[in-house]
């Protein structure tokens, strides 16, 4: 999830594929669509209305025969990648929780289609990061991000279903978790951590972060104490090496020889995803404090990774990131509604709202319903790639935000 390579590098398809991010973008040329007008008129927004329209999006440009999403509509529109489909099925079960029950076959169905990027040579299993279209040609390096993500979408598709296919999500979610702990890419570099894939290259924070999730959600729903105790040990590593006391938010990754070098980058969605590994650890051990530290990080996320002019998130902290992705600036809206759901505090709702109506003016194209890969703020630079990832993500804080406002 870490090192999409934003040139689209036909060499790097594979580490394309994953749900990671770089910081060293590579500029495209403007995309498409109609630059929005600096101050628009006032309307009545229905969250839960864009969100079906980003679907029917989704269903008419990605959508193919197998129930698999294609990657973009451009340059890998005959690749399929792993987390976007993961993350259309969150999507989805976003919609279907929200009270549009009419998602739900699409997300089983993909479900299903799953199947086809799991590693069925290995007995521990593990996603692959990309297939085709038709589900043949699993390979490449498997992502402890994609992975764990994975997992985490199943777990919300199990609250959602009954029967035998509630019990198949869980299945499948306790498979993710336990190839884990059984791919050899928690190791004693720098002092602990997962890796981000099978290659080795660094060990950054988000990778972490969604396993603690993951691990953490799994010992709450079963009680098994494995998962609590890699919960412990990832929450452990996270903190005595990723943790920025001064700022009150987690790096990027630290990578290199020796001790290893540090990226003290903070990006939105590396701590909007610790916001929620707190939040699901605390419930899982029963400590109340979890929540006083998730609450520390979104206050901290709203001083240091907020734009105040446009109200909205931003990338990262290097000051040449000046653009805006959906995905990955959309995730502090589901960090924030995570943390309006623990303390009813409006606060992170508005934060959230702002966030989602930023994302809409700066990247949707307003004739499709679709979003552009980056953009500026003002809807400005867009490029020209529309990525399925991006309108998955937009669909489901959109339908997220629909249950409160």
């Amino acid at each position: 999830m870490k090192k999409v390579l934003f040139g689209w590098m036909a060499v790097a398809i594979i580490m394309a594929a994953s749900c990671s991010k770089d910081k060293n973008i590579t500029p495209t040329p403007p995309g498409g669509g109609e630059k929005p007008p600096v101050n628009p008129p006032v309307t009545t927004v229905s969250y839960l209305d864009l969100a079906k329209q980003t679907h029917n999006f989704v269903t008419g440009n990605f959508l193919t025969s197998s129930f698999s999403y294609r990657a973009n509509t451009t340059t890998h529109s005959n690749n399929c990648f792993e987390w976007y489909n993961a993350s259309q099925i969150y999507a989805d079960a976003a919609l279907v929780a929200a009270g549009d029950a009419s998602a739900l076959p699409y997300m089983n169905n993909t479900f299903k289609f799953m199947e086809n990027f799991w590693d069925k040579a290995d007995l521990r299993g593990g996603y692959f990061a990309s297939v085709n279209l038709n589900g043949t040609g699993a390979a490449g390096d498997k992502y402890v991000d994609d992975n764990a993500l994975t997992g985490m979408v199943y777990l919300e598709a199990y609250d959602i279903t009954t029967g035998t296919d509630k019990q198949a999500y869980l299945d499948k979610a306790k498979a993710c978790a336990d190839w884990l702990i059984n791919s050899d890419l928690w190791d004693t570099t720098y002092g602990g951590g997962f890796w981000w894939n099978t290659s080795k290259p660094n060990k950054p924070s988000q990778s972490n972060g969604l396993a603690m999730q993951l691990f953490a959600r799994l010992y709450t729903i079963t009680g098994q104490t494995d998962y609590r105790d890699w919960a412990t040990k990832v929450n452990t590593w996270l903190r005595n090496n990723m943790f920025d006391s001064s700022t009150g938010l987690y790096i990027w990754m630290v990578d290199g020889t020796g001790a290893g070098t540090k990226h003290t980058e903070k990006f939105t969605y590396d701590n909007a995803i610790m916001i929620e590994a707190d939040i699901l650890y605390g419930k899982a051990i029963n400590d109340d404090t979890y929540l006083a530290k998730a609450q520390a990080i979104g206050n901290a996320m709203n001083t240091v990774l907020w734009n105040s002019a446009w109200k909205g998130y931003i990338f990262n902290t290097d000051p040449s990131q000046t653009r805006v992705n959906p995905a990955w600036c959309g995730w502090g809206t589901q960090g924030m509604i995570r943390l309006y759901e623990q303390d009813k505090n409006a606060k992170w709702l508005t934060f959230a709202q702002n966030n989602i109506d930023a994302l809409n003016k700066a990247s949707r194209n307003k004739d499709t319903h679709g979003y552009y890969f980056f953009s500026g703020f003002a809807g400005n630079d867009r490029s020209p790639e529309v990525e399925g990832v991006d309108q998955a993500w937009m669909q489901r804080i959109q339908a997220m935000m629909s249950k409160y406002k």
